[in-house]
């Protein structure tokens, strides 16, 4: 039996951009090396697609906006967002956030915004590149 997670899951597939092509077709064993083979013009790249309207990429989080309401946190499917009781402000962790745009379309300040970056990857699941604050 369809859950109701599942019917909105179906229904943004549809309804929003998900994503944007790696400028390689395969992931490279070394990134130093496919580097070198593209400056002697062996291996081309994908060239830049052009980020489609309402592209779903890393949150933007305006905190002087934000006025600690917590309605973000209580739509977020994965719990990426986390609040800071002595801040009244929210953290965000990229590495559990799936794009799905929910807080971003509840929050009643339009502090959080879909922004377009999305090489969003790394080692560390903590790292500061993955942590909006």
């Amino acid at each position: 039996m369809p859950t109701p997670m599942g019917f909105e899951l179906l229904k943004q597939l549809f309804k929003k951009p998900a994503t944007n092509v790696f400028p390689i077709t395969y992931y490279p064993k070394s990134i130093l090396k496919l580097l070198e083979k593209i400056k002697k013009g062996e291996v081309k790249i994908h060239p830049p697609v052009e980020i489609p309207k309402q592209f779903r990429g890393k949150i933007v989080y305006d905190r002087d906006e934000c006025i600690g309401c917590k309605l973000c946190m209580k739509v977020c499917p994965t719990r990426a967002i986390e609040f800071i009781p002595e801040k009244k402000k929210i953290k965000i962790h990229i590495s559990h956030c799936i794009f799905c745009s929910q807080c971003n379309d509840i929050c009643p300040k339009n502090c959080l915004k879909m922004s377009e970056e999305f090489l969003l990857a790394d080692t560390n699941k903590s790292s500061p590149g993955l942590i909006v604050e």
